[in-house]
Parts: C-alpha cells; structure tokens; sequence
C-alpha cells in the first residue's frame, strides 16, 4: 500500500491563500496553504505558516502525477501526468498506448475533486501535449497546431459518475474510499467522442496566448526562421494588431518570452534578458474596429556598459588592431531578469535578477509599481543561485517561495515573509489611506 510519510519527495508545488469574507465547511480552509505533489502520487495541503499536513489525498496508481498548475489562480487547480510511453516492449511491437495522459483538477475553496479526465489519442488524434487553463482544455500537436475546448462543456457531457473525496466508491468491481489509498480516485472523464471546437490555429512549438480586451492572442508563426518574433492578432477575425509584430532585438542563448499581463488589464508582458516591457492593448484613433499596440513602460536591467568593449590594441610593431566582439544579452556575469510574476492584492510586478559573481550566482528580487513601473523595493536572496539549475519564485501577498530543482530531481524550497517594519509603521500609520509598499521587509 503506498504510503505518505514525512521524508517524502516533493515533486511539484503551489501557494494557495487563505479566502478573505467566505463561509468555509472545515476550519483549516481558512489558513494559507501549500499545495505539494509527492513522488508516490500524493497531494499534500501545508499549512504555509506551521507546515502541518493539514489534507492528503492518494491520487491514483493507474499513472504518474508529475506537474501543479492553476487554471483559474486561487480556485482551481489542475495536476498532470508524466505522459504515457507504454512499455520498451511495446514500443518495439509498434503497440501505441491510446491514452496520453491524465488530468486532475481539484477546486480549492474549499478543497474538492471536479474529476480526473483522460486524453485519448483515439478522439484527439495523434497529440503530442494538453493542458487546462482558465476553464479551456488546449490540446497541442506536433505540427504546431493548438485547439481549444471548454473542460466545463466535456465535464457536463463526459463525467461518468460525480466523485466526492472521502466518500465510498465502488469503481470497475473494487471498492474504496475516494482520495484514501490504495483506492485512490478513479477517472471519471472520459471523452467517447470528439467534443466541440472553440477555436484552433498554427503557432511554433505550440506556443500560444490569450487574452486583452477585446479578446486577442498570441502566436508565433510556425516556422523556424520565425522564433522569437510574436504575433498579437483578434480572436474575432484573426486579423493583425497595428504594431502587432514584436520582436526584441536581443542576443542571447535564452529565448525571450511574452504573455498577457494577469492584472485582467488587457495589457502585455514581454521580458527579455536585460529588459521587462509592459505593452497596453487600445483602439486604433479614428478607428474602433482596430487595435494597436504600443508601449506602457519599460523595466531595465541595471548593467555598466563594458569598458574593454571594442577597444583598439597595439601590438609589439605599432599597429592598431580593432578588436570587435559582443556579450551576450544574458552573459552571467551582467545582471539578467530571470522570472517576473504579479501579486494582485499588493498590485506590484516582482522580478527577480540574478548576477554571477565568482562561482555563484546572487539573486535579487526586485517589486515595481504595476501602473507605472517604478521599482519600490529590491530585496537579496539569501542563498545561491546556480544558473545550471531550475529555479521558480512564486510572490503571493506576504510570502515568497523559491523552488530550485537540482538534478537527480532533487528539490529545495526557500521561503520568506513579508513583515511591516515596527518603526517605519509607526510614523506612516496616520499619513497613509492604502498600501505603503516601502514599508516591509523579509
């Protein structure tokens, strides 16, 4: 019988905040939580102040949960498989495993089970990856095509049988109880036929984005020649933005990256090794039927400009040789922007910026104001950052969490608060009607 014990190894982790002004069945859902992911296919919930198992939930044995993601941020989440490859022997007989993979997806307030939905290669053809987001199954192929399908719609036509965790559950001639092991939960999403399609399109290595007002998304045109180059383009009539083409002219052994700011603001997030710029969405003059993009502020990276740069030498016989090289864009030893989040209550930007200095790395995560950029705070990490590993920074209101992943899949995780300075708080107590965001430290 698989079993949870306190050396367990964590696999995949979310930060999960205590509701404020809701009626919760169970008093522990009122405390901010740690959402972990064992190696042996338990979801553990921490408390995020005493790191209590508070919740534990056997998921399955018929497969290997592997990635945390949320759907929708604070209310639902979903757990993935590692993708099924059948076995050596299989492969070799040229036998396919029909499904891919598995779904979990939990509500969080309080803690429930939706169900487990599995992707069938039989219904969706030959895809290659799928995930959730904001309610929509995206499903992905290796041609570069993306499809997308309201999970809300398949669960209503597809559920087999409503799961309650906790609950007794007879499920193909066994007997258990959901969420306990060795029973676990069984899936009870599976899609019989091909569910309607919202909406598809072509994007390099499926990479796809969705969102601004009105509705646009964004692509990369599927071709090689093309990546780094990022298309905005309307959901209604696929048509181009004005200015909708962005690129950032930038030299780098890591690629660039671009996403729709998650403040709901419509605006866009395009973060590049030395620079963050924020992009807003708005209607073209004279013109309401376009939109256009232009550019709401820039962060920079905070980096001298190298003095030995291009720099004549003279050699022993007097002549001048003119030495021409560049640094890369995210050299190491230049301050780099690694990761940038948003936290929604606090309505700050944090990036995080790392330098490497002799043998290691140091990191600091810097909060910017959101509406207008301007950096607030700039705090140090305290441990090391090796540039060779993983790394992850999650801000969520008073806490930030760091998971580095080391190889052997082996897992540290950092964590520090938020606390008001006593002196400082004092003196700003009656000079200010809403967040002072210069007054805290970790």
């Amino acid at each position: 019988m698989p079993k949870c014990s306190k050396s367990e190894k964590i696999e995949d982790a979310l930060l999960w905040e205590c509701p404020v002004g809701e009626m919760l069945p169970n008093p522990s859902d009122y405390k901010s939580s740690l959402i972990a992911l064992t190696a042996h296919n338990w979801l553990l919930r921490i408390s995020a102040t005493t790191g209590k198992v508070l919740e534990k939930i056997y998921l399955a044995s018929y497969c290997k949960f592997r990635y945390l993601s949320w759907d929708t941020p604070q209310e639902v989440i979903a757990v993935k498989s590692a993708q099924n490859k059948g076995s050596t022997l299989a492969r070799q007989a040229g036998i396919q495993q029909p499904v891919l993979l598995y779904l979990a997806v939990f509500h969080v307030l309080p803690f429930s089970l939706i169900g487990i939905l599995e992707i069938n290669k039989k219904i969706f053809g030959n895809v290659t990856d799928a995930t959730l987001s904001h309610g929509i199954l995206i499903v992905m192929y290796s041609s570069g095509l993306v499809r997308l399908y309201s999970f809300q719609a398949i669960t209503k036509q597809f559920m087999q049988q409503k799961l309650d965790l906790g609950c007794a559950c007879r499920w193909g001639g066994t007997s258990g109880t959901v969420g306990e092991a060795p029973f676990g939960i069984p899936c009870n999403i599976k899609i019989t036929d091909t569910p309607p399609l919202l909406f598809e399109v072509s994007s390099l290595e499926n990479a796809f984005q969705i969102g601004g007002h009105p509705w646009h998304y964004i692509i990369t045109p599927n071709k090689k020649k093309q990546k780094g180059v990022f298309h905005i383009c309307a959901l209604k009539d696929n048509s181009l933005a004005k200015n909708g083409i962005q690129e950032m002219e930038c030299c780098s052994l890591e690629s660039d990256w671009i996403y729709f700011h998650p403040d709901a603001s419509g605006r866009i997030i395009h973060v590049g090794p030395n620079q963050v710029k924020v992009l807003k969405l708005s209607e073209v003059e004279n013109n309401s039927a376009q939109h256009q993009i232009s550019e709401d502020f820039v962060i920079l990276a905070n980096r001298e400009k190298n003095k030995n740069e291009n720099l004549p030498t003279v050699t022993a016989s007097g002549r001048v040789v003119k030495r021409n090289f560049s640094i890369l864009d995210d050299d190491p030893e230049q301050e780099t922007f690694k990761i940038v989040d948003y936290e929604d209550e606090l309505d700050l930007l944090s990036v995080v910026a790392v330098t490497q200095i002799d043998a290691e790395g140091k990191a600091h995560l810097d909060f910017h104001c959101n509406e207008y950029g301007t950096l607030l705070k700039s705090i140090p990490l305290v441990e090391s950052w090796d540039v060779t590993y993983s790394h992850e920074v999650y801000f969520d209101r008073d806490l930030v969490l760091h998971i580095e992943q080391k190889p052997s899949r082996v897992f540290s995780c950092y964590v520090y608060q938020m606390v008001c300075d006593p002196g400082e708080e004092e003196e700003t107590t009656d000079k200010r009607s809403k967040t002072d965001h210069n007054n805290f430290k970790f």
